[in-house]
């Protein structure tokens, strides 16, 4: 399966064969990694860059190593709580601004959900109904239940990237979804005027998605993206 590291850039190479047997599908979720002496042979490096590879694969998240006599480098599942995390820091260290990520979402949430309109499944249309009254209950409890409407609020945006049934766009968006909750920390918007305007706006947004209207769609999230955007850099409360 592996192969004698180019010396010259032993480090890249370890990290690369063994990533790659794992994309490739000869390693599979759950298999474990011959012992690292079988390693050291099958690549004719040394200790220390095996370990120094098999570190970068684990913050990759592409191996969980286990200590003790039983333990070892095993193959995880991919997800996408590394590159959450990765996007998170970018956001606790303000390197992603707020005017960046509305330009970001107002695109493309318009765009997914045009498609969402298209390809939406009825399942997916009464999960979305179903979230809707969720979020009713909480606006009927005014702001004592803002940040459990926020979550609402982040469901049903994620819940219309899923239903535009491309996978790229739903990672994406959840990713961002996960994080954008520190944004709406660091406003001050605890106005029930706001999260009436909220509750209405995805209210209307489910009904075009229901309806298949590509175009009303599109221009109901990005309305919705750009007039809460506009309350946070605004400060409008």
């Amino acid at each position: 399966m592996f192969q004698k590291t180019n010396q010259h850039r032993v480090f890249e190479d370890l990290v690369n064969q063994i990533e790659g047997a794992i994309l490739d599908g000869r390693l599979k979720v759950g298999d474990k990694l011959p012992p690292q002496r079988e390693l050291v042979e099958m690549f004719q490096t040394s200790r220390a860059s095996l370990r120094e590879a098999l570190r970068v694969l684990e913050q990759k998240g592409l191996i969980d190593i286990k200590l003790g006599v039983s333990g070892g480098a095993v193959i995880k599942a991919v997800d996408t709580e590394p590159v959450t995390e990765s996007l998170a820091l970018l956001i606790q260290h303000q390197k992603v601004s707020l005017e960046e990520l509305a330009e970001f979402r107002e695109g493309v949430e318009g765009h997914v959900a045009a498609l969402a309109a298209r390809r939406a499944s009825r399942a997916e249309i009464q999960n979305l109904k179903e979230l809707l009254e969720t979020a009713r209950d909480y606006v009927a409890q005014g702001v004592p239940a803002w940040e459990a409407f926020c979550e609402v609020d982040n469901a049903i945006h994620v819940a219309i990237a899923a239903a535009s049934g491309n996978s790229v766009y739903g990672f994406v968006l959840r990713m961002v979804h996960d994080n954008i909750q520190r944004y709406y920390e660091a406003y001050p918007l605890k106005d029930e005027r706001i999260l009436k305007e909220n509750y209405e706006d995805l209210c209307e947004i489910v009904q075009a998605l229901e309806k298949k209207q590509t175009t009303v769609v599109k221009s109901l999230v990005q309305g919705h993206v750009r007039r809460f955007n506009r309350y946070m850099l605004n400060h409008e409360c």
